[in-house]
């Protein structure tokens, strides 16, 4: 059974919003299993160029289920991240059932809903790169990503002495990740 954490982020989640955010979503039910419980974290933003994004996150005991989608329509918009979070779903399941079969398993069924079988893409390593990392701030690490014309930098933070990593994110800001020496 799926618990719904529905916010919003400059808009008013009015019950009209509540009820179709539920009942889309609630339709994905059919593929966890019956004693299953998941809570649905939904955030709904809308921005001064009058877009709107959605934002779930499903979580689940064996797995966590992500997706967002910005369009000029918030129900569409809604549409587009159930479509998107089935895919995940159909991909995991395929995946599962595929490795299953290779250990001489019948299929496992972990979910309630009957799903075909997608071609999925084999997740092989392509390639290897080492390198040595170089301690820097924040700053030079972005310095450097840009100057690279990557997505992503890994560095050794000077003040830590830990590994971080900077991304670009889809809205053009960064993101930082620190490593946590636990």
């Amino acid at each position: 059974m799926l618990k719904f954490n529905i916010r919003g982020e400059n808009i008013e989640v009015t019950d009209s919003i509540r009820e179709y955010v539920t009942k889309k979503i609630s339709k994905l039910e059919k593929y966890f299993g019956e004693n299953t419980d998941a809570t649905a974290n939904v955030n709904l933003k809308v921005y001064s160029n009058r877009e709107e994004k959605v934002e779930v996150t499903i979580l689940l005991p064996y797995l966590t289920l992500r997706a967002e989608e910005t369009s000029q329509d918030l129900y569409g918009s809604v549409d587009l991240v159930t479509d998107k979070l089935e895919r995940q779903i159909r991909k995991y399941k395929t995946k599962v059932n595929r490795k299953s079969r290779e250990k001489g398993f019948k299929n496992l069924d972990f979910t309630a809903g009957e799903v075909s079988e997608e071609p999925v893409e084999e997740l092989a390593v392509v390639r290897t790169k080492q390198f040595s990392l170089k301690p820097m701030d924040n700053e030079e690490a972005i310095l450097q990503m840009d100057m690279l014309g990557h997505d992503f930098f890994i560095f050794e933070d000077s003040e830590t002495n830990g590994v971080s990593i900077v991304y670009k994110r889809n809205d053009g800001r960064y993101g930082l990740i620190e490593t946590d020496a636990d």
